[in-house]
């Protein structure tokens, strides 16, 4: 703690504030707090008393990386992190698709947009309601081409475990934290808006003859729709605490597990 001289005045003492003085005589000068230019009381027995103040350090938090932009930046970060650690694992090498695993693909898939709609359409939490028909909906278009692939001839399995179990995740998450479910919400889409239309592109040029599904088309510029999502999620973030969207990139590394186990079916 930084000391300061006390300007001394002839013939008083000056009170420390710890119980003893000490006078002209014993010191030219007496050290005493006076930072903030706080005037010297006179008390009625003459002695001067010199209040002391002791100024706390403040302590800034360090910031997340991205989080002066928001939350979907924080976001984005925790998916480098993730993709990173990905590709160290090991090469992605060469995958061929089969009709058979793209279709488990896609009913997995329809399972987990199924579900984002009717939570976000069901539930009482006020927050949800700010992303209903988002214009992202993919429920309809994977309708129709399952429908399409049943008419061709094949048959449309059940959703399987990968599915099943995100779609569940999805329900329970939902119930307890609107933040936690929100992370996974825009996960999802934008996984499905940055990566998937490029593997949907291959597959249906190496399966599919070229054939594009209805599961890669929007009403309008997907990313601007995918843009009003993530104004909005920043909007909300904002009256988060600390707390709650430390959770929120917790559930991004899952949400980017439980996608992947998913688009893994295409090659099974």
């Amino acid at each position: 703690m930084a000391l300061f001289a006390c300007e001394l005045l002839p013939q008083r003492s000056c009170d420390l504030g710890f119980g003893f003085t000490h006078t002209l005589q014993d010191f030219k000068r007496v050290p005493c707090c006076r930072p903030l230019q706080f005037p010297e009381t006179t008390l009625a027995n003459g002695r001067v008393f010199c209040s002391t103040i002791i100024k706390k350090r403040v302590r800034y938090r360090k910031q997340y990386p991205g989080e002066s932009k928001g939350i979907v930046e924080e976001m984005r970060f925790v998916a480098m992190r993730l993709r990173t650690e990905e590709t160290e694992d090991g090469p992605e090498g060469t995958w061929e698709p089969t009709i058979e695993g793209y279709l488990k693909y896609l009913v997995d898939n329809k399972l987990v947009f199924v579900t984002l709609d009717r939570i976000v359409d069901e539930a009482s939490h006020v927050a949800y309601a700010d992303f209903r028909n988002t214009g992202l909906e993919r429920s309809i278009g994977l309708s129709k081409d399952l429908e399409w692939f049943r008419l061709q001839g094949y048959v449309i399995p059940e959703p399987s475990n990968p599915g099943t179990a995100y779609a569940k995740y999805l329900e329970e998450i939902a119930e307890k934290s609107a933040p936690a479910f929100l992370c996974h919400f825009y996960n999802i889409y934008f996984a499905h808006v940055a990566g998937s239309r490029v593997i949907g592109k291959q597959v249906s040029e190496k399966i599919l003859d070229g054939k594009d599904l209805e599961f890669y088309k929007w009403q309008g510029d997907a990313a601007e729709l995918l843009g009003n999502v993530r104004e909005k999620l920043n909007n909300h973030a904002e009256y988060w605490s600390r707390y709650e969207k430390n959770k929120c990139l917790r559930e991004a590394a899952k949400s980017f597990r439980y996608s992947s186990q998913i688009l893994r079916l295409i090659v099974v």
